[in-house]
């Protein structure tokens, strides 16, 4: 959906427009918290359980294991990274669309001016490099978490334990590109005029 501002502002605002705070919208949005907040608790509570099972001896061996991957050493890091990317990332843009709407706000831009909604946060270079770095913490995160959840579940073997692998690097590759495609394209003024997007 994103990708599509890229293009066209008309076409990226037409998207935005038809989601809107629809209900199906607001229903998805609240699905979509509930799920992201379940995953955080599970992270603490399985974090909580790790350093109870190793004790007071969780420091007698300070040598990272050569197998283990600097994302899963690094979780938590990169957790906390993604839960602040998503705080900017709710105050930029679902604040100023979904909540002004629902609220009947007064906003600069209409609720349903995505497009002009990320021109203005794209032009702000400050904005660009933390949501540069939001993005690359979420690729390590989702790199690591994609096979990880496979492995959890026990969809995994000798074989398939490797593809998962190259299956969710490329996956969360190709969608974190698009991502930074977007932010990028915004701030050097790449993405086409707002006067296209009417």
């Amino acid at each position: 959906m994103n990708v599509a501002a890229i293009f066209s502002g008309k076409a990226y605002n037409t998207i935005c427009e038809l989601l809107g705070a629809n209900w199906y919208a607001v229903v998805a949005t609240i699905g979509l918290a509930a799920l992201a907040v379940c995953h955080i608790v599970y992270a603490f509570i399985l974090t909580a359980q790790n350093r109870s099972a190793r004790g007071s001896e969780r420091y007698a061996v300070t040598a990272k294991p050569e197998k283990v991957e600097w994302a899963s050493q690094n979780m938590l890091v990169l957790g906390l990274i993604v839960v602040l990317g998503i705080g900017l990332h709710l105050f930029n843009f679902w604040y100023k669309m979904m909540f002004a709407e629902l609220a009947g706000m007064q906003t600069a831009l209409s609720p349903s001016d995505g497009f002009g909604l990320i021109k203005a946060t794209f032009s702000n270079p400050v904005y660009v490099v933390l949501y540069i770095i939001w993005l690359v913490a979420i690729w390590f995160h989702l790199s690591h978490g994609f096979w990880s959840a496979m492995q959890t579940l026990g969809i995994n073997g000798k074989v398939w334990f490797t593809r998962w692998k190259v299956i969710g690097i490329v996956y969360v590759t190709v969608l974190m590109l698009a991502f930074v495609a977007v932010v990028l394209a915004f701030y050097f003024g790449i993405a086409p005029s707002l006067c296209a997007a009417a």
